[in-house]
């Protein structure tokens, strides 16, 4: 079945992480594993411009984005968009240390909204990326196209909120990676929406084998798994 990774990291890691991919290794690995093509980001802007250089058809990039910096992350943003070729904006509250709800976030929201753009936010650890202030931030901005990413991660309590969050604003949208209960990826898209659920690998974090099969033993039939795999996000990102 082909697949589109809605969510991955070229580069390395460090600290406690110690994980770590270069460009050509997650393009190698991506054809083991029949993946068309990977939605990639790094807190290194440049590392992603790079590795999208190196594989322009295999890549697609978010530009990540600390909004504390203030005006320069707006200036960053706007040299990504019409330089090097990024398509939407990436936001990790946890690493860069600010609630999804914070006003700080707001001129980010604002230009993704002008822009159209597609805003992927991390979830799951508190106090920093919860699912409600997730959807607090989805409710003042409706009209932009929020990516709910890991649909609440690790913790049980979490992973039914992102779902139910969902359900309550139809402008987030869910990814499964490292989300460990196969049984909420059947729940999220027959409750949130056939075409709101969007499967991905968070390499070099997770082994691809690993998140592919969560997905396949989730208890969605073969046309449900390719919307999930594959035509969800390729209609979210206009590929199609």
């Amino acid at each position: 079945m082909k697949k589109i990774d809605a969510h991955a990291h070229v580069g390395y890691f460090g600290s406690w992480c110690d994980v770590g991919l270069t460009a050509r290794e997650m393009a190698e690995a991506m054809e083991r594993y029949a993946i068309e093509k990977a939605v990639i980001s790094y807190p290194d802007n440049a590392v992603t411009a790079a590795a999208l250089r190196e594989f322009p058809d295999r890549f697609a990039a978010l530009a990540w984005l600390d909004p504390n910096r203030g005006p320069q992350a707006l200036e960053e943003l706007d040299a990504l968009l019409n330089g090097q070729g990024f398509c939407g904006i990436k936001l990790h509250p946890l690493f860069n240390a600010y609630t999804a709800n914070d006003s700080v976030v707001f001129p980010l929201m604002e230009e993704a909204r002008r822009r159209n753009l597609p805003v992927f936010i991390h979830s799951g650890h508190p106090p920093f990326s919860l699912p409600w202030s997730i959807g607090q931030l989805a409710e003042a901005f409706p009209e932009v196209r929020i990516v709910m990413v890991h649909m609440g991660h690790g913790h049980g309590v979490y992973i039914q909120a992102a779902i139910d969050t969902a359900r309550k604003y139809d402008n987030i949208f869910l990814e499964n990676s490292g989300m460990p209960m196969h049984t909420k990826i059947k729940e999220a898209y027959c409750r949130v929406g056939a075409e709101r659920l969007f499967w991905g690998s968070d390499a070099p974090f997770h082994h691809y084998a690993v998140e592919i099969l969560r997905t396949e033993v989730s208890g969605l039939n073969e046309r449900q798994l390719e919307d999930v795999f594959y035509t969800n996000i390729q209609r979210f990102m206009g590929w199609r």
